[in-house]
């Protein structure tokens, strides 16, 4: 893999013809989604070009599986969901794959987030489960961050005695995650996975389970080679997912991790990257035109 990713699509790196792509996996928040979250409208149109060429396009998040389904819900039949970092994988309703956390992980996570409270950061717990993600916190400033990738959640008086099956615990840091909540639980680290998924978020998952675990499984399932798979990512959970496609695009302005360890370099997500580039390898129309 190249030190420093090759530009989008320079003369040297262009195909002779549209690409074998069978498969397109995007992160949301930075990738797919600008900077207001929104998801561009050209995308529409593009899902039905590619449903009509057997291109599966499929959302690869941090975010709840129900969050995606609702965002996706006039397209969603079909398409595969790749919910919570890739501890949960989902198609037309149907589990796909799953790596669950052990309760008690869970809970000593938990309360690992009330000490940092207790000590004066400014930090909430969501403990996602397969039917909904739970929160003790009840501010508004809180819940509005919590809603924006949680649309099923709970508020409970103790995230350690829910009754769901458990498959990642999300922190959320009103300063700098990687700089404050990721080395509290750094002790974590010896048997589970610590990511920073964003600024302000913090996840702790099995150590078998990434997006990029979730992808391949995916592309074993389908019979789909890497070289047939595009990626798109922009932050450190999006490491796993990039090395599984000899099409990995960072974006630009991501991580510089990213940067480095991606093939190519998108256009930002707020210049709708990740359609442009797909447009071009494609040779798709985009905004009326071919790219």
């Amino acid at each position: 893999m190249p030190a420093t990713p090759t530009p989008l699509l320079d003369a040297s790196d262009q195909p002779a013809g549209p690409a074998d792509i069978r498969l397109i996996v995007t992160d949301m928040d930075g990738t797919l989604l600008d900077d207001a979250k929104r998801i561009p409208d050209g995308l529409w149109p593009m899902l039905a070009e590619l449903r009509r060429r057997g291109v599966l396009f499929s959302p690869a998040s941090g975010r709840q599986y129900a969050t995606l389904l609702r965002q996706f819900e006039e397209v969603a039949e079909g398409m595969v969901f790749i919910a919570e970092n890739g501890t949960y994988v989902v198609r037309d309703g149907v589990e796909l794959s799953s790596d669950p956390l052990d309760r008690s992980v869970a809970a000593a996570v938990a309360r690992r987030a009330r000490r940092l409270v207790a000590d004066g950061a400014d930090v909430g717990a969501v403990v996602c489960g397969k039917r909904a993600a739970y929160v003790e916190r009840t501010d508004e400033a809180f819940l509005a961050e919590v809603r924006k990738y949680y649309v099923e959640h709970r508020i409970v008086e103790d995230v350690t005695a829910v009754d769901d099956e458990m498959i990642k615990v999300a922190l959320f840091d009103f300063g700098s995650a990687e700089d404050t909540t990721a080395p509290a639980l750094a002790d974590f680290t010896a048997t589970h996975q610590v990511v920073v998924s964003g600024e302000h978020w913090v996840d702790v998952m099995n150590r078998t389970a990434d997006k990029g675990t979730a992808l391949r499984g995916l592309q074993r399932a389908l019979g789909i080679t890497p070289a047939q798979t595009m990626v798109f990512g922009d932050y450190l959970n999006d490491l796993e997912m990039l090395d599984a496609a000899e099409w990995s695009f960072a974006m630009a302005g991501a991580h510089p991790e990213v940067i480095r360890r991606a093939r190519h370099l998108a256009p930002s997500n707020n210049d709708d990257g990740v359609l442009r580039t797909v447009a071009r390898v494609l040779d798709l129309p985009y905004g009326g035109v071919t790219a």
